[in-house]
């Protein structure tokens, strides 16, 4: 027998309301940060077990899985991520949930447990994920060396959306987030006193001359893109003194996987160059990388399929187009053949994502929860 979205109800997850409230409050209590979800992961893991699912568990991280066994080897995957933020947040730095992981791991959880309700066996196997590290870009690349990934052909996954992007009471079918990396450096120079700077190379001098550089790069790809510099340290307490090193960070993001290559090989160019044109030697390397999201109608269809069903074909939001980054998009490009989307869920979310005070209207978890049951019940019969 197949199973149809109409076995788990309006109402049934209106009944769960209180419930799964609960347990986002529970895992934003526990935010850690990524490859130390420690405290999440057996939280997820017993009430898992506690639903009937048996657990798998990986050495060397927290990340696990549970499954609802269908009647062919196919697999359908419904990932969450489960780490937090760590930042400031009124003065004290500590491990933040500000990215919705926790509405993410809530949602994807109560998903487990509402199909588990329904004790009839799918066509596709369903696998649940929950992936350690995404803010690190990390974690799911670690999850696919693992075997988590073995046997799925369509994954599906979900992310809040600030109130700009997705408004509350909608829903957009897929998430399309840009490329992005981090290039960390070091501009060796020439110390020498203030007075006489003939004698020496500053490389704070060479940094402004990055910075500008940096504004003029245009692509051939004509995709939305950025480069900035995002931290510079330079010099010691001593204010008449040229310093001998500078250290820098630069941020680059473009909207395609092509545009991501050219803006590496232009910002590379203009490093080479002022390190040429200012007698310094700039040292640098690239600091975690995120590919862009490629969109895959079929499951785009298959999640507006669903989000019209929950929410009704007019709640339904155009795609949701971000330069922000998600290691999700590892899965489809590491895993040939497998078909991916990342539905963006619409929920109030002020003032924004990684903000210290982010929040955003909770009744939003029900409808999400129950929007990810409808599409990845679809995707199992597909």
């Amino acid at each position: 027998m197949l199973i149809t979205s109409s076995l788990v109800s309006n109402n049934y997850f209106d009944q769960q309301r209180e419930y799964i409230i609960q347990t986002y409050r529970d895992l934003h209590d526990l935010a850690e940060p990524s490859w130390q979800e420690e405290k999440t992961s057996r939280y997820l893991q017993e009430r898992l077990q506690q639903a009937g699912f048996t657990v798998l568990t990986f050495a060397g991280h927290y990340g696990l899985v549970a499954e609802i066994q269908g009647e062919t080897t196919d697999v359908v995957a419904l990932r969450a991520d489960m780490d937090a933020l760590v930042q400031e947040v009124d003065g004290i730095v500590k491990a933040n949930h500000s990215c919705g992981h926790d509405a993410h791991s809530t949602m994807v959880l109560h998903t487990a447990m509402a199909l588990k309700d329904c004790q009839i066996r799918p066509h596709k196997t369903i696998r649940f994920i929950f992936q350690p590290a995404e803010e690190k870009g990390e974690g799911a690349l670690q999850m696919i060396r693992d075997g988590a990934m073995d046997g799925v052909t369509m994954l599906l996954g979900v992310h809040l959306r600030p109130s700009m992007e997705v408004p509350y009471g909608k829903a957009a079918p897929v998430i399309v987030h840009g490329a992005s990396t981090s290039i960390r450096g070091v501009i060796l120079g020439l110390q020498a006193h203030a007075a006489r700077p003939e004698n020496g190379k500053n490389p704070l001098e060479a940094a402004a001359l990055i910075i500008q550089a940096l504004q003029g790069i245009r692509l051939q790809a004509r995709c939305p893109f950025s480069v900035k510099i995002t931290q510079l340290q330079g010099g010691g307490e001593t204010s008449n003194v040229i310093p001998e090193r500078a250290e820098f960070t630069l941020d680059l993001r473009a909207q395609t996987n092509e545009g991501m290559v050219e803006l590496k090989e232009k910002t590379a160019h203009v490093l080479h160059t002022v390190a040429t044109l200012t007698g310094t030697n700039v040292e640098w390397k690239y600091d975690g990388y995120v590919p862009a999201a490629t969109v895959n109608e079929q499951m785009v269809n298959l999640a507006k399929k669903a989000i019209s069903k929950v929410l009704g074909p007019e709640n339904m939001a155009d795609q949701c187009m971000t330069q922000g980054g998600e290691d999700f998009h590892f899965y489809p490009l590491e895993k040939n053949g497998l078909v991916s989307t990342m539905i963006g869920l619409g929920c109030d979310l002020k003032p924004g994502l990684h903000h210290p005070h982010m929040s955003f209207v909770l009744d939003a978890l029900v409808y999400g929860t129950q929007i990810l049951s409808s599409a990845v019940l679809e995707a199992a019969q597909a």
